[in-house]
């Protein structure tokens, strides 16, 4: 038997409870008693509503009632009771509580009925009359109006500029100065929102919602409707898809909640697939990008700038343009980030949030220096590879980047690439291929575990954080399988329930290192008690053994020195009379961390063929190769990339959502209209993890994934179709009408 189980490739033990259906999402717990909500949305943008006719729904048979803001209750007055964990500067949306209309499908009604099909029937027979005001959606047009975003907290402002910038740019020999432009993306997880509300008869609630931090929602429920911890408790057990949508509590669990503590019963409100876009998005973002450089491609100048959408009532910011003062080595470095308020919901983080629009820009302007310096565009990388953190000026704990474009370089075959656009053709088709940097950042966060092991053998780990589909549940069980030298089968981990230890949000690619490092903890406490109890117990072969002297396999603690000498955990449970031993510890970054500037880095290369006549891309080849630290579990971890990948060949071909500047709405609400790729779209994709061995980012060594393999991506695919068709695209999504 053995026990070492970080870094092997794992299926995924949550596996099963998927693929047979016994996984329950957030509308599909079974309560008895259930009633149902159908949300009513809003048709303008901006406005107030003037008269709400509610008659008709209310007088059919089995509607229960129909919530209003006329007759919803006043809840909590201040904004601070509303903002959440991740929330951004600003006053946060409260559904239901005025007349004001300030986005496209604001929930406006909320029908509850004693079938979903009665509440749906119902809520079309509401009349909503609106006094409309003249709305202002478009970036273009209102960039005019960008001013600074107030500091959003947990993210880093713009770093002051180092060097002259502007002197060095008009010295440059050689210069690139270009505009990119990117579009508004919304979430589309399988999953749509959903909450369950089961009340007892005693009172308390337990709300089953979907969720990427249930702590997070817990709090801001219990704040908004004035309840306790102890008689609200917040359940996700599964999430289908969410990458930053969830991050935010959603207008499901507010007005579930609302619903189930007026009519004293338990509700289920859902969105449709249509209401999935009537909350935060990727922001549509304007950036220009200026390089300076010497004639042997020698970075001198870097100014870029970017302008983002946000709401009128919140002042969401995301770190676009910090990536450039960060990647490559140059003196004289200048950026910039604004914001202009729009009539359009708040936007909200999705998969690697600014870097993914932000890198797009800068890697795209690198290629046009390097075809400006007639130059390979990895050679231009290489020799611009900045060695140290020159905004936090720290070292790097680990930097792999190198090795990235080598290896990646190889098995794509780069070196056989042809420099001149328009050179390659097979037949009715241009062929290119282009490549960029990815980068992102590896953080800890405070978070707690705890472990408990049963007289049977049996190990339960919990903390209440989040598997929105990475893997968690895996590599948890992994982590704290080989800790505690126990099979994996014998090892439950479980999360997403608010009366767990203390967990953040799940997003950043944080969740690996924080909760990883806090499951260490928790085993290690619990170990430290079990050779305490081994000490004790009679003619103890581990009696003067210390921590350091002992290892955990196989279900025993051996002496390191003679593992003859030993005793089974389960007899040691047994003999001292435990029928369950149990440790709770918490972990966060330690002083030495903060001494590191700690980044995952990749290099994405990508291979396109683009028809000559229809202007039609398919991306036939990607190898992404990623230095992420310790891979903990490989096969999860390709497929996490793989994912990333995916929705970066989205980004740069289908995906983008069509605002109508003169309704202010978005037009392409539905899967018909808003595309995502599908198996036709995605073909050859290879994943390289380049060894990286991390000592100080955490005490797993693990970096994350979940961000590092979108990012790059979308600006690789640009580039090999500059490569293929001679023809520069600076606006996302490149579509046949931009190549024709």
């Amino acid at each position: 038997m053995t026990t070492m189980y970080i870094g092997k490739p794992t299926s995924r033990v949550d596996g099963r409870a998927k693929v047979t259906g016994t996984a329950r999402y957030a509308a599909e717990h079974r309560v008895s008693g259930l009633a149902f909500g159908w949300i009513v949305s809003s048709t303008v943008a901006r406005g107030r509503i003037v008269r709400i006719q509610t008659d008709a729904a209310s007088a059919l048979p089995g509607v229960l009632r129909v919530f209003t803001h006329e007759n919803a209750p006043r809840l909590a007055r201040f904004d601070r009771s509303y903002r959440d964990e991740i929330a951004p500067p600003g006053a946060p949306f409260r559904p239901l509580q005025d007349a004001e209309i300030r986005f496209s499908h604001q929930p406006v009604a909320l029908v509850v009925a004693e079938s979903l099909e009665l509440a749906r029937y119902a809520a079309s027979l509401i009349r909503v009359e609106y006094e409309s005001s003249p709305v202002a959606t478009d970036l273009e047009a209102q960039r005019p109006s960008a001013r600074a975003p107030k500091p959003r907290p947990g993210l880093s402002g713009v770093p002051d500029p180092r060097g002259d910038p502007d002197a060095a740019w008009e010295s440059a020999a050689v210069r690139v100065d270009a505009v990119y432009r990117a579009p508004p993306q919304h979430h589309n997880p399988m999953e749509s929102f959903a909450t369950t509300v089961f009340r007892r008869g005693d009172g308390r609630l337990t709300v089953y919602d979907k969720t990427q931090g249930v702590q997070n929602v817990q709090s801001y429920l219990c704040r908004v409707f004035g309840c306790s911890n102890s008689t609200l408790r917040v359940v996700s057990p599964f999430v289908g898809g969410a990458f930053g949508s969830g991050l935010r509590p959603q207008a499901t669990a507010y007005l579930a909640v609302l619903a189930a503590r007026e009519l004293e019963r338990s509700v289920r409100v859902s969105m449709t697939r249509q209401q999935m876009f009537s909350f935060g998005h990727r922001p549509a973002t304007w950036q220009r990008v200026a390089l300076g450089a010497t004639e042997d491609g020698c970075l001198i100048s870097i100014l870029h700038e970017a302008v983002a959408e946000t709401s009128r009532f919140e002042d969401y910011s995301e770190a676009v343009v910090f990536w450039s003062g960060l990647l490559y080595a140059c003196d004289n470095v200048q950026l910039d980030h604004k914001v202009v308020q729009l009539d359009v919901a708040t936007p909200g983080d999705m998969r690697a949030p600014g870097a993914a629009w932000g890198l797009f820009a800068l890697e795209s302007a690198m290629d046009e220096l390097a075809t400006k310096l007639d130059m390979d565009p990895l050679e231009l990388r290489l020799r611009n590879y900045s060695e140290r953190d020159s905004i936090e000026d720290l070292p790097f704990s680990s930097k792999a980047l190198r090795e990235c474009y080598r290896q990646g370089a190889d098995r794509f075959g780069w070196s056989r690439r042809n420099l001149q656009p328009r050179a390659t053709r097979a037949g009715d088709v241009f062929i290119g291929q282009g490549m960029a940097t990815g980068i992102w950042e590896a953080s800890q966060h405070p978070a707690a575990a705890r472990a408990e092991l049963s007289d049977d053998g049996e190990l339960l780990v919990s903390s209440a954080t989040a598997d929105i589909g990475t893997g968690t549940y895996t590599i948890m069980t992994q982590i704290a399988a080989e800790r505690m030298g126990l099979p994996l089968d014998k090892v439950t981990f479980l999360l997403g329930d608010s009366s767990f230890p203390r967990s953040p949000v799940e997003g950043g690619s944080w969740t690996a290192a924080t909760i990883g490092s806090a499951v260490l903890a928790a085993c290690d406490k619990l170990r430290k008690k079990l050779l305490r109890l081994a000490r004790k117990l009679p003619a103890s072969p581990l009696k003067h053994a210390t921590p350091d002297e002992v290892v955990f396999a196989d279900g025993w603690i051996r002496s390191a020195k003679d593992p003859a000498r030993g005793a089974s955990l389960i007899e040691i449970l047994r003999q001292s009379q435990f029928h369950r031993l149990e440790a709770e510890a918490g972990a966060k970054p330690s002083s030495k961390q903060k001494q590191y500037s700690r980044y995952a880095h990749s290099a994405v290369f990508a291979e396109v063929q683009v028809d000559a006549e229809l202007g039609t891309t398919v991306v036939t080849r990607v190898v992404s190769a990623v230095a992420a630290g310790r891979i903990l579990n490989p096969k999860t971890a390709r497929s996490q990339v793989l994912g990333g990948v995916v929705w970066g060949i989205g980004s740069a071909l289908e995906e983008e959502s069509v605002l109508d500047h003169g309704l202010g709405r978005f037009m392409n609400h539905s899967f018909a209209e808003y595309h995502v790729p599908v198996h036709a779209d995605v073909r050859e994709i290879e994943v390289i993890f380049v060894d990286e061995v991390d000592n100080f980012v955490n005490p797993l060594g693990a970096k994350g994934l979940g961000e590092i393999g979108i990012v790059g991506v979308a600006a690789a695919v640009a580039n090999a179709i500059y490569n293929a068709t001679g023809r520069r695209v600076r606006e996302l999504p490149i579509t046949p009408d931009k190549l024709l």
